[in-house]
């Protein structure tokens, strides 16, 4: 890769394994743009819908069953997709996004397929983070306030639709080791050494 170019870091993730964390971390040290919820900002920006609309369905499969729960006034008037409005032009709006920040200086991605997105470019590194079921568990326990059960379900709850989405739109397995140049179990070392071992793999991957 030429010195001069910028690097796209794509992190998937596990519910609870510190990805987005870790990937913080990760545009830290490249010094990278970040970019998980920021991502429908920029598409709501791009398409002129509402951010709560990308929001309600963000990284959801089957998301036109909540377009007709919306107030009007989340959709532009003068929308260019209003009159045919499908699934993929959400997609599109989003992938749309995420090729525009890429284009404009090194990034780092969480999730919303940008692996696929970027697909064809090859300055981009995918990474995809996994962590044993019961530290996502105790994590998930203590950022939304939740019991063993409640959290075990709210994972496997959220995981299911994550994966139905990451497969739908790309064809591929989401989580799956042939999808990602590496996959790790921050669960063995932590969230802090983990990242440096990532960081480590990136400057080898890119020579920098």
């Amino acid at each position: 890769m030429d010195d001069n170019k910028h690097i796209i870091i794509c992190v998937g993730r596990q519910l609870g394994s510190g990805g987005h964390d870790i990937a913080r971390m990760l545009a830290l040290d490249f010094n990278a743009k970040y970019y998980d919820q920021e991502l429908l900002n920029l598409a709501a920006k791009e398409s002129g819908f509402s951010e709560k609309f990308f929001e309600a369905n963000d990284e959801q499969r089957g998301i036109f069953r909540s377009l007709f729960h919306l107030h009007a006034s989340h959709l532009s008037d003068n929308n260019l997709y209003q009159n045919n409005f499908s699934q993929e032009s959400l997609f599109k709006f989003q992938s749309d996004a995420i090729e525009k920040a890429a284009n404009e200086g090194s990034c780092v991605f969480v999730g919303r397929c940008a692996d696929y997105v970027l697909r064809n470019r090859d300055n981009v590194v995918n990474i995809f983070i996994s962590a044993s079921k019961r530290f996502r568990i105790e994590q998930i326990m203590a950022k939304q306030k939740l019991d063993f059960p409640a959290a075990r379900k709210f994972m496997q709850q959220r995981e299911a639709k994550r994966a139905a989405y990451y497969n739908y739109y790309t064809g591929k397995k989401w989580g799956a080791a042939e999808s990602y140049d590496l996959c790790i179990d921050a669960s063995i070392l932590g969230i802090v050494e983990t990242e440096k071992m990532i960081a480590e793999f990136i400057r080898k991957r890119f020579k920098i």
